[in-house]
């Protein structure tokens, strides 16, 4: 940590943009001093400065850059498991096995290695908690999808996993499985092609980072015997992952 403070420290991955930098305001305002881990430092320094929090560089597909990153975070009481995203949409005969191996490095093993650092800082703090963002995307399987799909299935998976074996422990654990959420994240799917990514909300209202940031706060914020487990949150106008309303 590169300040002192008496708060409680909430770690945010991913949080240069998006849903993570909406998170790490969410949490701030909670009173938790945040840290921010991204890739891209320059933004989640000038996040930090606005809420008197941590920025740290953090690439969770590299072991030595989360060794260095947990090794800066002597305690904490909440991680958010944000980092993660999708690339293409080609179909399983036409998979990009690249495309396939930065997904589960970002979203699986990125979670595992964070997770797996932070848990005894975590479960020292005697009141800790495990925030996975997942997807729909982890309980369904659509056409052209299946490298991210099997990525958040294999995420969900090792969060729901970490729920029996830290039974007794006092680390509460909550998945959060969001629908559409308009951010970056169609934008890097389809490879910084914005006509594309627009075309994936055309017609409907998704939801915002901001949106699923409340979310979050608000697993967070419940007592401390009370874990939920679960959150699915959808767009009034999605009921799955292939099925949605759109206005013409």
């Amino acid at each position: 940590m590169t300040s002192s403070t008496d708060r409680p420290v909430a770690v945010v991955t991913g949080s240069s943009s998006g849903i993570g930098a909406a998170t790490a305001r969410e949490l701030a305002r909670q009173g938790f001093h945040v840290v921010l881990g991204a890739r891209r430092t320059e933004l989640t320094k000038e996040l930090a400065t606005e809420l008197d929090g941590t920025a740290l560089p953090l690439d969770v597909t590299d072991i030595d850059s989360v060794a260095a990153f947990a090794s800066a975070i002597p305690t904490a009481r909440v991680l958010v498991n944000n980092a993660g995203g999708a690339k293409g949409m080609a179909p399983v005969a036409e998979a990009d096995e690249e495309q396939w191996r930065w997904m589960w490095e970002t979203n699986v093993l990125g979670t595992l290695r964070i997770t797996k650092a932070l848990l005894p800082a975590l479960i020292s703090s005697g009141d800790g908690h495990i925030v996975t963002v997942t997807s729909v995307a982890a309980f369904e399987a659509y056409d052209n999808g299946a490298g991210y799909t099997s990525a958040k299935h294999a995420q969900a998976v090792v969060h729901r996993t970490l729920r029996g074996e830290l039974l007794g422990q006092p680390v509460r654990l909550t998945e959060i499985a969001p629908g559409m959420v308009e951010t970056e994240f169609s934008l890097v799917r389809f490879d910084g092609n914005q006509e594309k990514a627009d075309r994936v909300y055309a017609g409907l209202t998704p939801l915002t980072a901001e949106d699923v940031a409340e979310v979050i706060g608000f697993a967070v914020s419940r007592p401390s015997h009370v874990n939920l487990d679960t959150i699915v949150l959808k767009p009034r106008d999605q009921a799955s992952a292939t099925r949605a309303f759109r206005r013409s």
